[in-house]
């Protein structure tokens, strides 16, 4: 199959290269002249449009054509925005509502998004067995319930952002004041949508709890999968390349820096797994620092335990504990003002370091 796809590949590079050359490229003015065949190119554009038409009757996954069986990308995106206002009115105010009264302007917003939360939610649940052959006015019906339902649950989830915040205050020095952490900080705002995809999971939303998630993944770097469970107080320091698998348990003032993982230790078996936990526990006031590992369903970090920097974590850590990766050993060399930095140091300018000296892989 390998050599197929190479023999094919290279046949059509070299029907390219030939087409190329049938052209002489350096006299551009022939370009610029309109000796281009409109007729022909038509023809052909034509045949190409047939030839992609007819791959999508081949009746395989990607082959789907109603397009008015999956949620809109664009609306859901937008859906959250306007939630970002909902939960932040004094940060995220786009100026499209105008009103008199903070309550007109939330009647108003909130009518908006449950109207288009409505509807999305009634495609997405084509995605549930339980409405897959139901009527249209019955999963209308259902979407609206789950959409007043979800609204219901505003307030808690304002209640956990409002710790959140308070968490990223009290845990980052660098932070000047709460307004920059909400406007800038991107730990906050992959936690926010979380909490808000969270809750649409507890609904059984199938679909746009993950297009939520994902989206400020793309926007963050910050990966949490809307099934995880995580307490209040949670702080995400300089939020990059962070991954919280869906069944992942997290307690109260955990902290976690970048790069960590609190991911499945295999996943050889597949999609045979769904539903099984796979992902660790961290338990209350446990702080992760940068590239942290922590990995398997049965994996449990207890109470006020700290994991340091690159650790690789693959069975439980007992409650207060601290983990660090020992290094064989540590160099640091004081070559002088006076030599050249492509001189190699003797060997009296070599220290190695003790643990006590290097704080960043001792925690």
């Amino acid at each position: 199959m390998a050599d197929n796809n190479t023999n094919e590949s290279a046949a059509i590079r070299e029907r390219a290269r030939k087409a190329v050359e049938q052209y002489d490229l350096g006299d551009l003015c022939r370009y610029c002249e309109g000796e281009i065949n409109e007729d022909e190119v038509d023809q052909e554009m034509n045949r190409i449009v047939k030839t992609v038409v007819k791959d999508y009757e081949k009746g395989r996954d990607i082959d789907h054509m109603n397009v008015y069986e999956q949620p809109n990308q664009d609306v859901v995106i937008d859906i959250f925005q306007k939630l970002m206002v909902i939960l932040y009115p004094a940060y995220y105010n786009d100026g499209t509502y105008r009103t008199r009264s903070m309550s007109s302007k939330v009647e108003v917003l909130i009518d908006d998004v449950m109207y288009h939360l409505r509807k999305q939610i009634e495609v997405a649940l084509l995605y549930d067995e339980h409405f897959k052959d139901a009527s249209k006015a019955v999963r209308k019906k259902a979407a609206q319930q789950i959409s007043l339902e979800f609204f219901r649950q505003i307030p808690k989830i304002r209640e956990y952002l409002d710790t959140d915040l308070q968490a990223t205050y009290d845990g980052d020095p660098a932070a000047n004041n709460k307004d920059e952490i909400i406007l800038a900080y991107p730990g906050l705002f992959a936690t926010t949508a979380y909490r808000i995809a969270h809750e649409l999971f507890l609904l059984n939303v199938p679909l746009l709890p993950r297009m939520i998630t994902e989206y400020a993944h793309r926007e963050t770097g910050v990966d949490i999968h809307p099934g995880a469970t995580i307490g209040k107080y949670f702080f995400i320091d300089h939020a990059t390349g962070i991954v919280i698998g869906s069944t992942s348990i997290i307690g109260e003032h955990v902290k976690v820096y970048q790069g960590v993982t609190i991911g499945a230790l295999s996943t050889r078996a597949g999609h045979k797994l769904h539903g099984h936990k796979r992902h660790p526990t961290i338990e209350d006031n446990v702080t992760l620092y940068s590239g942290a590992s922590i990995l398997g369903g049965d994996t449990v970090i207890g109470e006020g335990s700290i994991v340091g920097g690159n650790a690789f974590v693959t069975q439980s850590i007992a409650p207060n504990t601290r983990v660090y990766v020992k290094t064989e050993e540590l160099v640091a060399i004081d070559s002088g003002d006076e030599q050249s930095l492509n001189n190699i140091p003797s060997t009296e300018d070599a220290k190695t370091l003790s643990p006590s000296d290097a704080w960043f892989y001792v925690i």
